[in-house]
This record gives C-alpha cells, structure tokens and sequence, in this order.
C-alpha cells in the first residue's frame, strides 16, 4: 500500500492561496514545466481552450472533469491555466498537503484545497460549492478520485462532482445568477520513445522476483500478459482462491474483489454491498479509518486496521485491469500502462519512461439543470460526463501507436 496516502492525524482542512500572484510566479518561473520534465513530459498540447474561455467570458460557474491517468494530471492541468490565462480551484486529497511544506505551498499556490477522502467533509464540499455559485474561478474535480493508469478507460465516476455542480446551480438559479457548466476534459499521454527498451527492466525484474528465467525474447504482449497471470494466481491463492482456468480475467477479479470486501462489508456496514467497487471501498474506508486518525486505538486493534486498509487497496489495484485491454488494442501507450502498473502495485514506485507527450482536450460545455435528482441510481449529471468523457477517450485514441512487434 503506498505511504503516505492514509495520514495518521485528525484532519484539517487546507484553503487555497487566493492571491494571484504566487500562481503567477510559479508559472512564469516555469515550477509546473520542471515538475512536467521530472515525469518525463517533455511537451504539452491543449486544444479547445476558447470553449473554457467562453464559459468564464459569460459569466457561468464552470466545473472541470478530466479524466485521470497519471499522478501528473494536476500539475499537467498548469498548461491549461497557462494556455488561458484563467486559474481554478482544484479539489485534492489531504495526504498531497502532508508532504513538505514546499509542495503545501505550490498545490495551495495553484488553488489546491484539500478533501478528506476518508472521511465527510463539509468544509471541503461546501467551500467547492461557493466557488462555482460565485463564479470566483473554475473548480477542477477528478470524479475518478483516484489515479487509474489507463489513457482509455475510465473507472467508475464519483457522484460527488454531480451533486456539487446541481447544488450550486440550484443556488445560481435562485439567486438569478445564471448557469453551471461543467466541461469534460480529456487527459492523453503519449509515449515517444523504445517501448521495449523501457518495459524488459521492469519485467525482468518482476519475472526473477517470480524466480523465473527472464525472457527477454519473447513476444511483448504474450510476456506482460503470463507475468499478470502470475501476480493475480499469487494474490488467488494467498486469500484461498482456487484456481479455475474456466473463469474470466474480469470473474477472476470479481471473486478476488468479493473476498477482500465482503468480510469487511459484514462487520462494518452489516452486509456486503452492490453498489460499485469504488463506492465499496470509499463506504469501508469511511468506518475503519477514522478512529486510525485520532490515534487511540491499542496497537493489536492498530494493526488489524490497517491489514483492512491494505485489503480495500488491494481490490482498488485489482479493479484497475481493464478485461482485454491490451488484446483489443495493443498499442504502445496500453502496454507501458500495464507494466508500469505491474511495477506500482508490487513496489509502490514507478520508473519515468520519456519521452512522453502529453494532451489537454477541452471538452464541450453540459449545462447543469438546477432540478434535484431523486431515486436515481447514478446521478443523470454523472451519466453524463461518463458518456462525453469516454467519447473524448475514443477521439483521443489514434494518437497512440499501434504496436508492431
């Protein structure tokens, strides 16, 4: 489980810096370009800016939702600001304020307030709110809510966006402030360099950690895909899975998922859920990690906990594996996103592999409707964003090399 994500102390929410000059500083000393290079990004391409443009121009409050591949998505999201001129306020979890005080500075500088993932944040949700009921500046939300490593395909959406954008839109259209939009932004990296000189490292590594003999001969595709067969057998079998060679790689997942969860699900929420694994594991982490926070558990019961968070971060990882991902489009870009998630999940690091292009693509504007959703599965609004998003995912798509090897 990677460090540092779940934070041992009560939670205090993080304001922005709403001054504009530090942004303008970091900017003009290119902080946002030199993070952008330290993953290996060496050039950026933002289209459809004027949309967002217009948006600002009339007066709207205007959320953002990008889709979110990498860890760099936030920091890549600065050549947007930079390309218009227009700063956001950007939603982002707690733990990224509780590294140095530099990096409080910078995410804060670049509008960055924090939300407690683990927890129900008033604050947070409030203060994202007011910003789009005022107009005050774009309001930049991930609905993933987490990283997903995958350029095509989105995990499930969040339906926090959705009821934040409809509640300030509520308020607008009260007050006769005007409308809410929210602009779908599609996130594409773009790997330029020697596919297979950047993932035989990385599979080497994982193939003798397996004990295997390396095989750097061998098809790329074939190779990636019996080291992932490997790693799920070995997380089956630690958690007394059988296997059973009938069953789907998306089967395989799910029986996985249910045996890390419903154990958790019974003692915490009375019962295993059927909502989605997202929400699952958002509606666990909200019971087990509190009492963790305040730090006045008896060590036994520490430990137990965070055994139970290790197990909720597993089935996330899990769920991260699109079925036939790299079957029903092998191109560059798929497969280094599934060695470096190999990489992740076993290390919690993850080699830089450059040179990367990466593009920013404003999406059209969705008009929020101030009329309140009930009884609805998934809020219509997050339907919606889904749907323009994975549109932008598949126009995005052709710019990734096919693979021929």
């Amino acid at each position: 489980m990677q460090e540092g994500v779940f934070i041992e102390k009560p939670y205090q929410f993080v304001a922005p810096i709403t001054a504009a000059w530090p942004l303008k500083s970091l900017l003009k000393l290119g902080l946002h370009k030199y993070l952008m290079r330290r993953q290996g990004i060496v050039c950026c391409d933002v289209r459809h800016a004027d949309r967002l443009k217009q948006s600002v121009a009339r007066g709207h409050g205007v959320m953002l939702t990008p889709n979110h591949p990498r860890t760099s998505d936030p920091t890549v999201m600065c050549e947007l600001i930079a390309a218009t001129g227009i700063p956001f306020y950007t939603m982002a979890s707690w733990h990224l304020f509780n590294q140095s005080a530099r990096e409080t500075f910078a995410i804060r500088a670049m509008g960055g307030f924090s939300v407690n993932r683990e927890g129900l944040d008033k604050t947070s949700v409030d203060f994202a709110i007011k910003a789009l009921q005022n107009a005050e500046r774009p309001l930049l939300i991930f609905p993933e809510g987490t990283t997903s490593r995958t350029n095509d395909q989105l995990m499930a959406l969040m339906d926090g966006p959705a009821f934040i954008a409809t509640t300030a839109a509520k308020r607008r259209a009260k007050n006769d402030q005007g409308k809410v939009v929210v602009h779908p932004i599609g996130i594409r990296y773009v790997f330029q360099g020697d596919l297979v000189a950047a993932c035989d490292p990385v599979l080497t590594q994982i193939e003798q950690t397996l004990t295997w003999r390396p095989e750097p001969d061998a098809p790329l595709v074939d190779r990636i895909i019996k080291v992932g067969d490997a790693l799920l057998r070995l997380k089956e079998l630690q958690y007394g899975i059988l296997p059973d060679n009938q069953l789907t790689l998306k089967q395989r997942q799910n029986n996985l998922v249910n045996r890390l969860l419903c154990p958790l699900e019974e003692e915490w929420l009375g019962a295993p859920s059927e909502v989605g694994i997202a929400i699952r594991i958002k509606n666990l982490r909200v019971k087990i990690f509190p009492d963790l926070s305040l730090n006045k558990l008896p060590p036994a019961e520490r430990k137990r906990r965070w055994r139970q968070l290790e197990d909720t971060y597993l089935a996330q990882q899990v769920d991260c594996y699109p079925e036939q991902y790299l079957a029903e489009h092998p191109s560059v870009d798929r497969i280094l996103e599934t060695v470096e998630k190999f990489e992740e999940d076993l290390t919690d690091r993850c080699r830089i592999h450059k040179p990367m292009r990466v593009i920013i693509d404003v999406g059209e504007a969705i008009e929020v409707s101030p009329e309140r959703v009930r009884g609805a599965k998934t809020h219509p609004l997050t339907e919606k964003i889904k749907s323009r998003l994975e549109s932008k995912l598949d126009e995005l798509q052709p710019e990734s090399w096919q693979f021929k090897g």
